[in-house]
């Protein structure tokens, strides 16, 4: 029997009371204000100290990228990093570079490694598979580009969080198509990985009353991707022919999170096509929990447990 995190049931109570509109009422630019303004109350404060913070713009397959990169506190700028490229969560229609810059730093300072984080294209204005080309654009000049960033080519992690993990395993799955270049590891937190179904328990016993909603959830599919392409494995990587050849990864799932399953399915289909993969299931948190470290302690402690396997993973 799971029990509901007291703080995060306390998240939940505040929300409740502000009266706050749900995301699927808004317009996408309304919603996007909204979430990073929730930032400022749930993640950690103040933001860790690392040695660089540079935003700059990269080439894309059909636009400009606009990407931040870290490196962490302590290290100099000739140091040969690893390097983890991250894709930030949102239902691919709202976060950016800003909503998980805390979260970026702290993985660079607690993993040793350089970061690069990708403000990808989203829905509406952009829909799938725009996000998509993007982020692999990105993973491909990050390992272009190694030796000018001074990071070890042959130790480069993807990750993200939600539509973020979605992306990052989708980047891998081309990747691997493709012929490479290959990264080393995937990070994915609590990944999205089935956008045509919504049928699993999880998403029927947690459709409501755990921030992230059913409704919300359709809104955010809607602003991404027709419902023909709901069952394109890059849009939805449980439906890909074979899952063999991916890079081993560590997948961590909310227990109070409609996604749980599908995560869990994703670990299970790439365990099964021989792909190493450690699961970790946090039975008392909410969808989105390790970027509310300010005001859930236990996301703190998620965060440095998924760097130390990130650190291990890059060693």
């Amino acid at each position: 029997m799971r029990t509901l995190d007291p703080q995060a049931r306390a998240l939940l109570d505040a929300i409740a009371v502000s009266k706050a509109p749900a995301y699927h009422t808004l317009p996408a630019s309304e919603a996007r204000k909204m979430y990073k303004e929730s930032r400022r109350f749930t993640q950690p404060a103040p933001p860790p100290d690392v040695a660089l913070v540079e935003d700059r713009r990269i080439p894309g397959t059909d636009a400009p990228i606009a990407i931040r990169r870290y490196r962490p506190a302590g290290t100099r700028p000739k140091d040969m990093l690893p390097a983890l490229v991250y894709f930030h969560g949102g239902g691919f229609t709202i976060g950016d570079l800003d909503t998980h810059d805390i979260l970026c730093r702290s993985l660079s300072n607690e993993a040793r490694c350089a970061v690069v984080s990708v403000d990808y294209r989203m829905g509406p204005e952009y829909r799938f598979p725009a996000a998509v080309n993007d982020c692999e654009a990105a993973t491909r000049w990050v390992f272009a580009q190694a030796a000018a960033l001074q990071i070890d080519h042959r130790r480069i992690a993807v990750g993200g969080d939600s539509a973020g993990a979605n992306l990052a395993t989708v980047t891998s799955l081309l990747l691997r198509d493709s012929g490479g270049p290959a990264p080393r590891f995937q990070l994915l937190f609590y990944p999205c990985t089935d956008l045509s179904r919504f049928t699993t328990p999880s998403h029927i016993e947690l459709a409501e009353g755990h921030l992230l909603t059913r409704d919300v959830m359709v809104y955010f599919r809607a602003n991404y991707v027709h419902e023909v392409e709901w069952r394109d494995w890059r849009a939805s990587p449980l439906f890909a022919n074979s899952l063999a050849g991916l890079p081993p990864a560590y997948l961590m799932t909310a227990g109070f999170d409609p996604l749980r399953d599908e995560g869990k399915a994703y670990a299970d289909a790439m365990i099964a096509a021989g792909v190493p993969v450690e699961y970790e299931c946090f039975d008392s948190m909410i969808h989105g929990f390790i970027t509310m470290g300010g005001v859930i302690a236990t996301a703190n402690t998620a965060v440095s447990r998924a760097a130390a396997v990130l650190a291990r993973a890059l060693a």
